[in-house]
């Protein structure tokens, strides 16, 4: 009979831990992933950014050394990230394949011009700094003209800030309703035992030798909770990077390091002080009070 009760308070136990830690996994592993996002939200709006092509079209009559020159002068300026030169003839034959028949036959000559695409480091990419290179690329004789999506440079920069605002205000919540969720699994683990902790006060025991104990094992449960959301965070990580090369998801060590050992910490601070808390309430509470 004792052996049999016995069994059932440790399953009861057992239970009560796995339930705890798959709380805390859970948050520390949302919580973590709203943190990759945030952390690489600007990672990914300059991803963007760069994809946008600033197009010079040149002139017929630009001369070979013209042009060479122009092509070294971009890939070495500071606002470049890469250049694309695409003669008229590519540019004939590219668009001959859009449009599914040789234009040229019938009009009898090439219209299209010799070009080059200017794809800029993000921190150039807003509306007056484009204006300004444009302006100065304008200025050379053999530059016909230059174009760029303007309207898509200002709409995309005003969602990156309006993305930005969101994100952080959806972690700001996210982290408080995270630190309630591992504070209420801890109080329910610590209220099953609420006649423990009176009866060892009862006997003389202070309150930090009771707390003591409590404490360590709630410690315990949020360390393996911790673990486990970082292995989900490592592998959801590593998915993305494998699925999404250009974002370089895992170029920044430091950060990453940065961020799971917050996680991991997050997962030992909020258990100590929630069991800390849970332990002086019914520490605090008289025996008849135990009961409501």
């Amino acid at each position: 009979m004792t052996t049999s009760f016995e069994r059932y308070q440790k399953r009861r136990l057992i239970s009560s831990y796995f339930s705890v830690v798959i709380s805390i996994s859970l948050v520390l592993f949302l919580l973590g992933m709203l943190g990759l996002l945030v952390l690489n939200t600007k990672k990914v709006a300059d991803h963007f950014k760069e994809q946008i092509a600033l197009t010079v079209y040149l002139n017929d009559t630009a001369k070979e050394v013209e042009i060479e020159q122009l092509k070294k002068s971009l890939a070495m300026a500071d606002y470049t990230k890469s250049t694309k030169y695409i003669s008229k003839e590519a540019a004939a034959e590219e668009h001959s394949k859009e449009i599914g028949e040789d234009f040229m036959e019938f009009l009898g000559y090439n219209p299209l011009q010799n070009s080059i695409d200017v794809y800029m480091n993000a921190d150039f990419v807003s509306s007056e700094q484009v204006d300004k290179i444009a302006e100065d690329l304008t200025a050379k004789n053999f530059v016909d003209e230059v174009v760029y999506d303007k309207p898509l440079i200002a709409l995309l920069n005003d969602n990156v800030k309006k993305i930005s605002l969101w994100v952080l205000v959806a972690s700001t919540l996210f982290t408080f309703i995270a630190v309630l969720l591992i504070n209420s699994s801890i109080r329910l683990a610590v209220y099953s035992k609420r006649f423990i902790i009176k009866t060892m006060q009862m006997v003389g025991a202070t309150k930090g030798f009771i707390r003591r104990p409590f404490i360590w094992q709630s410690v315990k449960l949020g360390i393996i909770g911790a673990v486990v959301a970082l292995i989900g965070m490592a592998a959801v990580l590593y998915y993305l990077n494998n699925s999404f090369r250009e974002l370089e998801l895992l170029s920044d060590a430091k950060m990453l390091v940065m961020l799971f050992s917050g996680i991991f910490l997050m997962g030992v601070v909020i258990t100590w002080i929630s069991t800390f808390f849970a332990t002086s309430r019914f520490l605090n509470l008289k025996t008849d009070e135990l009961y409501y």
